[in-house]
């Protein structure tokens, strides 16, 4: 022992260099055999070698992605894979939206792992104010089952009214699950799991984390929204639970877009909940009670897409690129953190340039003020091609809404940044509406009205000192 001591004393520098080769060495093999991304392998080799035990440690907790080898296993979950090679279904859908559309709807076929089905209602609802109650009717109205997943629940005055009416449903006999992202749970203290728990509301946090191992999924979060009520009323899109989105006496209210949807697509909805559900508490849904058949409800063809850090990676990105490629009049985006990659900027700057009138509407107000700032740095890339880019007036507006011909739409709980697009769990929803397509639309024209629009004139008379810290902040993008 004594030698073993005496040996470690003389020789540690050597065993740390050895120890440092073989991490750095696994590190790199690792990246360069692992990352579909070109750029995102050559970055992290670089923090490796640059930063031999703390980059490949660095590494390992963050640049692996251990979830995109077991999350999306049948066994977890009753949601099918996407399967590149599944054949699309029969539904015709050029009859109802235009022969371009066509194509978009084999794409889906091809990327989702939900078919793209008809009958559906859709009823968007403007921030907390119709959101909230149109929510909490629901639950109050629930007579078998209510599951609810959301990014943030903030213990306030709209959350402890939602959690109050979840306990209550619990309370008359109702089967109620409740998943939390455990991110967005500690956005507010104490958080909201323990009024649930001790109304005896089955709650869960998504992808919960501590000391250990655990410690490398923080970086990967939930942003799914999702409540579905019976089997029969679903809710989704861009709202987290907070009191901020609700009409307050002296305060100002931000802004932002959900839906309520009933129809077969509901099923798709508790699929994408039960199946994130089972992955984290190992309890499966199964049965009736939470395999109910939708009733048809209206005349509206839709499809949830999932995307996350997992074998859906690309979903959301891809039917992005798919929608911009077949616009043939106008394209209509909104986004709170609009940072998108080189592959949609390219989409973006092709469709201005065939002539199709390409509006981006980004807030003036930002509740991040480092994506803010990130978003400011690419602008140009955009503006240059002949994208319209308006900055809204007004509060924080929280909205993520795409339209495309006036015809299909994009709804849901994706950003257009990094993290949406590779690092969150999200879920959104393409609608073949004209009626939808055309209150987002009005949506839209109503902030162009009164927003101010950037151009490479406004852009580049800011002070070199604001455009070098918004390129700086930028290169961190992907982790914002």
């Amino acid at each position: 022992m004594a030698r073993l001591q005496l040996l470690l004393a003389e020789y540690w520098p050597h065993l740390v260099f050895l120890i440092s080769v073989a991490a750095s060495t696994a590190a790199v093999i690792h990246a360069a055999m692992t990352k579909h991304d070109v750029r995102a392998a050559i970055g992290w080799v670089g923090v490796v070698l640059f930063s031999p035990l703390l980059g490949a440690l660095l590494y390992f907790v963050a640049g692996i992605n251990r979830i995109r080898q077991h999350r999306g296993t049948p066994e977890l979950g009753e949601t099918p894979e996407p399967d590149g090679a599944r054949q699309p279904d029969r539904l015709d859908i050029s009859l109802a939206a235009g022969p371009q559309f066509a194509s978009m709807k084999v794409l889906g076929d091809r990327v989702s792992a939900f078919p793209l089905v008809d009958g559906n209602r859709v009823q968007p609802l403007a921030g907390g104010d119709e959101a909230y109650p149109a929510m909490i009717r629901a639950i109050e109205s629930a007579q078998e089952s209510i599951a609810l997943q959301t990014y943030i629940f903030d213990r306030d005055d709209a959350g402890r009214a939602m959690a109050q009416a979840l306990i209550a449903a619990r309370e008359r006999g109702v089967k109620v699950r409740v998943l939390v992202d455990a991110v967005g749970a500690k956005y507010s203290q104490p958080p909201i799991t323990g009024m649930l728990s001790r109304g005896k509301v089955r709650t869960a946090l998504f992808l919960s984390s501590g000391l250990g191992l655990r410690v490398a999924y923080t970086n990967l979060r939930s942003h799914r929204k999702i409540l579905v009520v019976d089997g029969q009323v679903g809710f989704t899109g861009g709202m987290n639970i907070r009191a901020s989105f609700t009409t307050r006496p002296g305060r100002e209210t931000s802004r932002d877009t959900h839906f309520q949807v009933e129809g077969p697509v509901v099923a798709q909805l508790l699929a994408s909940f039960a199946h994130d559900w089972a992955f984290t508490t190992r309890e499966r849904l199964e049965g009736e009670l939470w395999r109910p058949t939708p009733r048809i409800a209206g005349t509206v063809p839709a499809r949830c897409v999932q995307s996350g850090p997992d074998r859906t990676i690309a979903s959301t990105h891809d039917m992005l690129l798919g929608a911009l490629a077949v616009a043939q009049r106008n394209i209509r985006i909104q986004s709170p953190y609009f940072l998108p990659d080189l592959p949609l900027i390219a989409a973006l700057a092709t469709a201005a340039r065939r002539g199709v009138q390409v509006d981006i509407v980004i807030p003036g107000k930002n509740n991040l003020r480092l994506v803010n700032y990130a978003m400011y740095a690419q602008l140009d890339q955009v503006v240059r091609t002949g994208c319209r880019v308006w900055v809204a007036a007004g509060a924080f507006d929280h909205s993520k809404l795409m339209t495309v011909d006036g015809t299909w739409s994009y709804i849901g709980s994706s950003n257009l940044d990094p993290r949406s697009l590779r690092l969150n769990f999200e879920l959104d929803m393409e609608l073949y509406d004209a009626a939808t397509a055309a209150w987002i639309e009005q949506r839209i024209d109503a902030l162009i009205a009164t927003a101010s629009r950037e151009t490479l004139a406004t852009l580049r008379a800011q002070s070199f000192a604001r455009r070098l810290r918004n390129k700086v902040i930028w290169l961190a993008s992907p982790y914002l």
